[in-house]
Formats: C-alpha cells, structure tokens, sequence
C-alpha cells in the first residue's frame, strides 16, 4: 500500500456499534482476572489474563512502558465564582519532564483550559496543603502554543516541587467516555504497578492488568522484561474527525529509551512483545529514528522527531530499506557517539494499514474506541482482520477500553 492509498482510507471503515454498558466504568476487583482474547493465525479464543504467561514462548522479550499518570487537571475558583480548569497537557519552561516535577517556586506548561471565556486575563490563586504548611498557588496565562496555552503556575515554599504541588491539588484525569468524576480508588487502579516516571495524562491501559503474580510468572518462564518511556498525551483521545485519515493530524508524544534497552533489543534479533499501542509506537519509531540518524548521523538529538508519514514515504522511496537491526544499531551507535545513556525523542507516528511492523510481533492491547487511530493500529497488525477481533469480544462479554478487557494479537 502505498503513502497515498494510506491517507485515502475511510475512517467509516473503523466503525463498529460500541453500547454504552459494554464500556467499563471500573476496573475489576482483581487486575488479572479480567479476559484475555487470543488471535492467532485467524483463530479467536479466550482465557483469563493471569494465564498470559502461558502463551509467551520462554527466551522472549516483553517490553513495558512504565509512565506514571499525573494528577493533571487543577482546578481555580475566580473571585466572580467562575470554575476555570487547568488541565497540565506537558511541560514548556524547563521542557524536561523531570526538572519540571523537581523544579520550585515556579514552571510554565502547555495546557488546556476549560471556561477559556471566564478567564481573559488576571491571575488565579487557591490555597494548598503541602505538609503542615498552608500555600497559595497562581495562575497566568502568558501565551499560546499549539492549540494549548502557555501557563505559568507559582506557589510560595522554596523547597515545595511541583511534583508536590500536583499531588496536593491535582485531580487524576480518567478518561471522558466513563462519564464519571475522578474516585479515590482511581489513584490505585489507573496506574500500572510498574508505573515509575511521571508525565503522562492517560495511563497505558494495557498495562493495568498486570500484577506481581503474572510478573513472576513471567520470570519462571524466562519471559525477559525490559521498560521503556512514552507519556501518553491527552490527544490519545483525540477523535479522527475527517473523513479519509489524510486529513487527521496525529498528537506528539515524548518517549526515552534507555541504551541498554536498544541493547537487549539488539540481542533478540529486534523483535519483542509490546505491552500496549504506546510501548508499540514507540519501539517502532526507534526504526525510523535509525533510518533518520542513517541520513544524518550527526543529527541533534532534539531534531529525533518522527513525522506521521515518514513511514509511508519511506517505503515509497527507491532504494533497499534498512533491516530492523540495521536501523536499531544506527540508535545504539549514536547513543555510544554521543555519550548518552537514554535517547530522548518524540514521535507522531501514526500506525495504520498500509504499515509494515519492524520490530513487535506479538501485542497486549486493550478494545479501543470506534473510529479511533488506536483501532487502525491494530487493523494494520492483524491485517485487516480486526472486525473479526472485535465481534468475538463484543459476542462474548468483553469489556471495552480503558478499565476493560484484554487481547494478546500476533502479528
């Protein structure tokens, strides 16, 4: 398939009847007792998930993504009543996700504002708990980026984060379509038991059926377990609105992996499997991030941004195309060039049919939303055959999306 028969496909084609009860407002009592959908080969079938170890060969690679959801959404009173909320979408001043956290007395963000009208100009103010110590907490608008708007947040406490602040005032933002207000148990349950580094404002979702129990299980069966970084943007939820995906501009999202990790990818032969459609953009924009530094090998590392059509173009192209090894070794290369341990990029791949797969075989994903990108991402994996997929799990009690079931598809 090519670039332009790519952009050309119908978003309509995605389509499926979604009721509302069949989307699950909770998660279950326990993580790994949720269902487990099986596709291999065109076969369909179904188990529990804390079974999942039993269907990984022994000797292979699982690759987790180990963001950590932040409490996000911040709420201001004006003095008129108003409700103004600020939702914290990534960091602008410092642009690093962990000096941000680490940094006092103030930072700028890109965010999202709700009630935009009621709030022209002026500062918001709303007292916080940090500790034994009472705060104040202001926001301003300072500019515009993107669809977003510039945000300067400051507290008083020269030794108070605001990694800190979030937790003391921030509200975790579980997805929309549950319809419901953030709960206590959600600072629980929509994390990933691995979760470590913060900045994500959607939890990798494939990731919350794990528990230690399936992890250990993976040990035993020498299932190696690696981590890499993709903090999910808020534009995960974001609709495709036209009606050919030509038209549709896919979100940004900030990823790290570490050298050791393009290393044990190294030695699998370049191939894993993926806990997640974010884990799987990201080891996939790893090859095109070869393909680019093979280009340029002295490229900056803040140039590594993978395009949304790179990978059509690419393939289009006259010329022998770079082997999956190939490609991770022109990362691993650079990375031991330069000195640097992680490689920090950004990537809007966007994955649909027409896409070959370099470097997952074998995939843990959640049911996505009709008409979503999500949903042509695993279109492309399982060629073409995800309507089959879908209508097994809706005909046998499946839960859907974020809180819901699982599926582990081979490629």
């Amino acid at each position: 398939m090519t670039t332009e028969s790519t952009k050309h496909i119908q978003i309509k084609d995605y389509d499926y009847d979604l009721p509302e009860e069949r989307i699950a407002k909770y998660p279950k009592a326990v993580r790994d007792e949720s269902k487990l959908l099986l596709y291999r080969d065109g076969e369909v079938r179904e188990d529990v998930f804390y079974h999942l170890p039993d269907y990984l060969p022994a000797g292979a690679l699982m690759v987790f993504n180990n963001t950590k959801v932040i409490q996000a959404r911040l709420h201001f009173r004006k003095a008129t009543g108003a409700l103004i909320e600020v939702f914290c979408l990534e960091p602008h001043e410092p642009a690093d996700y962990q000096q941000s956290f680490a940094r006092t007395g103030s930072v700028v963000w890109t965010c999202l504002v709700g009630n935009l009208k009621k709030w022209k100009e002026g500062v918001l103010e709303r007292e916080l708990r940090v500790g034994d110590r009472a705060l104040t907490l202001r926001a301003e608008r300072i500019g515009v980026c993107g669809t977003g708007h510039l945000v300067r947040f400051s507290w008083d406490g020269a030794d108070v984060s605001f990694s800190e602040v979030l937790d003391a005032v921030g509200e975790l933002p579980i997805p929309p379509y549950l319809h419901r207000a953030t709960e206590e148990s959600d600072l629980r349950t929509y994390q990933t038991v691995y979760s470590k580094v913060e900045g994500s404002v959607a939890a990798p979702t494939a990731g919350l059926h794990f528990t230690d129990r399936v992890l250990a299980a993976l040990d035993r069966k020498g299932v190696e377990r690696d981590e890499i970084t993709l903090h999910v943007g808020a534009g995960t939820f974001k609709p495709v609105k036209s009606e050919e995906i030509a038209g549709h501009a896919m979100h940004s999202e900030w990823i790290a992996v570490s050298r050791e990790s393009i290393g044990r990818l190294i030695r699998h032969g370049g191939q894993c499997i993926a806990v997640g459609t974010t884990s799987v953009r990201t080891l996939e924009s790893l090859y095109y991030i070869g393909v680019m530094l093979r280009r340029n090998p002295a490229a900056e590392q803040d140039d590594l941004h993978v395009p949304q059509w790179l990978p059509y173009d690419y393939a289009d192209a006259a010329g022998k195309p770079l082997t999956t090894l190939e490609a991770l070794q022109e990362v691993a290369d650079y990375l031991d060039r330069n000195g640097l341990p992680v490689l920090h990029a950004s990537t809007q791949l966007l994955i649909a049919p027409g896409y070959a797969y370099h470097v997952v075989r074998t995939m843990v994903t959640n049911f996505h939303q009709p008409k979503s990108t999500l949903l042509l991402l695993v279109s492309a994996f399982v060629k073409g055959d995800w309507r089959r997929i879908y209508d097994y799990a809706l005909g046998h009690g499946f839960r859907f999306l974020s809180y819901g079931d699982s599926s582990l598809l081979n490629y």
